[in-house]
């Protein structure tokens, strides 16, 4: 089956960014001229993706009503060069499906994945955290994720080396490498104690799960705060059947962190934003001399 679906988890309070966050959702923050979640949602349509759940909680309405027209903005910004600000965006909302639902309680990613379990349904979809933003001159993270699926029909989840002494800010698998840059996992820790991690490689925010997780999910006991993690309900379905990990090709920016939040918005404006900018600039120059 194909994966047509893609959960964005997007309940969180965004702690770290406050007092920014107090009263804008942390996936609503600009990365230069694009709200965070802006950059998930595009990586999931260049996917083949067109499903998307955002599993949103208190105060995020502005979520809602970005993937949303504007008739009011359409009518007031209609006929001047402004008007090609939305192209984007208009192409993102005629491409994709979005569905909402709230998750009343913070309790952990798992519980928030469980949450989406009404909107994904019986079937294979991907999850983003619109926090890790990635990026790949040609096949997105997703992309490259969505190819493995189709030949080995299980979990899988992204992965990227990282220091030992930053393993504890992670959840952390081990496994033996079945080809270059994958590997079926054995062990799977949930921010490991320093010096008690399995490996360097770290899980980040994308993720190809098959239905069965959510079962899982359900029979795991809530851990450290009450939280469900979904860390050990993979490792659930790594012992029972399979769980592939999959150290992709791109960057990868922690914009939960201010540093790399910071890092990401100089990387796509130098990029991303600056060559558009050149490349319509040209555009129009090339349209004046043919007048």
């Amino acid at each position: 089956m194909m994966i047509k679906k893609c959960l964005f988890p997007a309940a969180g309070y965004g702690t770290r960014f406050l007092p920014a966050t107090k009263s804008m959702p942390k996936e609503m923050m600009p990365v230069v001229n694009k709200p965070l979640i802006e950059y998930g949602v595009d990586e999931a349509i260049q996917a083949g993706i067109t499903g998307m759940c955002i599993v949103t909680g208190r105060g995020k309405h502005s979520i809602m009503d970005h993937f949303d027209m504007n008739y009011e903005l359409e009518h007031q910004i209609r006929g001047t060069n402004k008007e090609e600000l939305l192209v984007d965006i208009r192409k993102i909302i005629e491409t994709a499906n979005f569905t909402f639902i709230r998750q009343r309680e913070m309790k952990g990613l798992g519980h928030a994945i469980l949450t989406g379990k009404e909107l994904v349904g019986d079937e294979p979809f991907a999850v983003v955290l619109a926090d890790d933003l990635c990026v790949n001159e040609q096949q997105g993270v997703l992309a490259q994720m969505v190819a493995l699926y189709k030949q080995f029909r299980c979990s899988i989840v992204a992965v990227q080396e990282v220091p030992e002494n930053e393993t504890h800010k992670y959840g952390v698998i081990a496994g033996e490498m079945i080809k270059d840059d994958l590997f079926r996992v054995d062990n799977m820790v949930e921010k490991p104690e320093p010096g008690t991690a399995p490996s360097n490689l770290a899980i980040i925010g994308r993720y190809i799960l098959t239905p069965d997780i959510f079962d899982l999910i359900e029979q795991t006991e809530p851990g450290k705060g009450g939280e469900i993690q979904i860390t050990d309900a993979l490792l659930k379905q790594a012992k029972a059947g399979c769980v592939l990990a999959y150290k992709f090709k791109g960057k990868r920016f922690d914009c939960g962190s201010v540093e790399g939040y910071i890092e990401a918005t100089n990387f796509c404006y130098e990029n991303m934003y600056k060559k558009n900018d050149q490349k319509v600039e040209l555009a129009k120059q090339s349209t004046h001399k043919g007048q």
